[in-house]
Formats: structure tokens, sequence, C-alpha cells
């Protein structure tokens, strides 16, 4: 670990991410309500639709990534069983996911980064956006994941008698862009290979940070571009990457030397 870097203290770091986690989560939902059950989708409002959509979709991201820390125990230090109680609901709600079986892989991603049996990588299309996509999709959207889609779909639209325009607007979207969003920003960006460059990583953790100021990383993916500095240091929450960065996690010399 980085001697020029310590975290704050376990109660704080537990308050903050617990005030944080809630305000993402209650958030999301709270959206999720109001565009299935008060909103009605007209011709005339469907720009504010289309704007709540885009929210809906940073918060989904925001959510994926309140799970990720819960994976690490780094949401709640010291409290193992919250962790994974919070992350198995918040994965099921989210896309009909399985904890277990997610944070498994999640773990493989970190022992193989960016080699064969890396289920976040694509070691047959290293640098395109597209196939590498098509991949992490179909390994991690299997048949539970669509059983749940479908079965929501199915009450919303055939019990409840939620138009298709606004379920597709205000569900579908918002959770199929933020598949997208994760996706570029925390898995492709960070693992890609560079066009007549070879891999150009680091270190073993084949990983590299995005340059983006902290509120465009924020925007962007909850700081999770910071991705060298999560390999590095995967004991760091979401919130204090930014400052992980500044410490210089991510700079070479700081943690290991480069394998020759």
């Amino acid at each position: 670990m980085n001697p020029h870097f310590t975290l704050p203290d376990k109660r704080i770091q537990r308050g903050v991410g617990l005030v944080l986690g809630l305000a993402i989560a209650g958030s999301w939902l709270a959206i999720h309500a109001w565009g299935m059950f008060v909103f009605e989708l007209s011709w005339w409002n469907w720009p504010l639709a289309l704007a709540v959509a885009m929210v809906q979709c940073w918060l989904s991201v925001g959510v994926f990534i309140v799970c990720h820390d819960a994976m690490h125990g780094s949401l709640l230090p010291g409290h193992p069983r919250i962790n994974g109680a919070i992350g198995a609901v918040l994965l099921a709600l989210y896309a009909g996911f399985a904890w277990k079986r997610l944070r498994d892989a999640h773990f493989d991603h970190h022992r193989l980064a960016g080699h064969a049996g890396d289920p976040d990588f694509d070691e047959h299309h290293p640098d395109d956006f597209l196939r590498w996509y098509g991949t992490f999709f179909r390994r991690y959207f299997g048949w539970r994941s669509i059983l749940f889609v479908h079965t929501v779909v199915g009450i919303y639209w055939l019990v409840i008698g939620i138009p298709m325009a606004q379920i597709v607007l205000l569900y579908g979207l918002p959770a199929l862009s933020s598949s997208l969003q994760l996706f570029y920003f925390g898995t492709f960006r960070p693992h890609r290979h560079l066009p007549g460059q070879g891999p150009g990583f680091a270190d073993h953790h084949n990983a590299r940070s995005n340059d983006f100021a902290p509120l465009v990383s924020l925007a962007t993916c909850f700081h999770f571009g910071y991705h060298l500095e999560h390999h590095r240091r995967p004991d760091v929450p979401w919130w204090a990457l930014p400052a992980a960065k500044r410490a210089g996690v991510g700079r070479v010399a700081a943690i290991e030397k480069v394998p020759t």
C-alpha cells in the first residue's frame, strides 16, 4: 500500500459510504417509482422524460459502483455481512444479478486483469469496443437477468398498464445506457490495448487511469476511471479515489517496480 495515502478513520468511512450510498440508491429508486407510477408520458413532456432518463442512467452507474464497493468491503469497512446484504439487494434490483456470481467474477478480474480468464477482458478483441462490449454483455447478462427484466416489464405493461414507450424510455434506456457507460469508462478505456501501440500498461495490473478532472470523473463513472488507483488500492472507496490519485497511488514509483 502507498505510504503517502491513508484512508479516513473507519467510522468516518462507514458514515460517508452509508450516506452517499443511501443518497444514490434512494434517488435511483425514487425516480424509478415516480417514472413508472406517477409520471404520464405525453408528446409535450417527452423532453423532461429524456432528461430524467439521463439522470437515471447516471444514478444506475452509481448504484453499481456502490455494489462494487460492497464487494471490496470498502462501503462499510468491518461489516462484511451488511456489505453483502446491501450489494445483493441492489444488484438484484438493478437487473436481477446474483451477488456471489458477480463478486467472484470481479475478484477474478483483479486476479487476472488483462489476461485470458479475466471475465471483464476480451483477449481476442482488446482494442475493439463493440466486439468487446458484446462479449462483456453475454458473460454477465444471463438467463437470470433476462427472466427478471422480462418479468418486471410484463408486470408493468400487462398488469399495471404502463405504456411500453414509458417503460422503454424510463426503465429500459437508463439500464442499457448505464451498462454502456460503465463498460466504456470503467472497463474498456482503462484496460484496452491502444491501436498501434500494444498494451502500453505500467505494471501487471494492466490498467490505466484517465486524466479527467474530479467533476468530469464523477459524471462519467463515479471516479471508477481512476482505475489504476483502484487496482492498486481496492480498499479505497469510490469517493476517495480522487484523493488517492492526488497522493500518487497511480504513479509507478509510488507502489512497485515496473517489471522489465
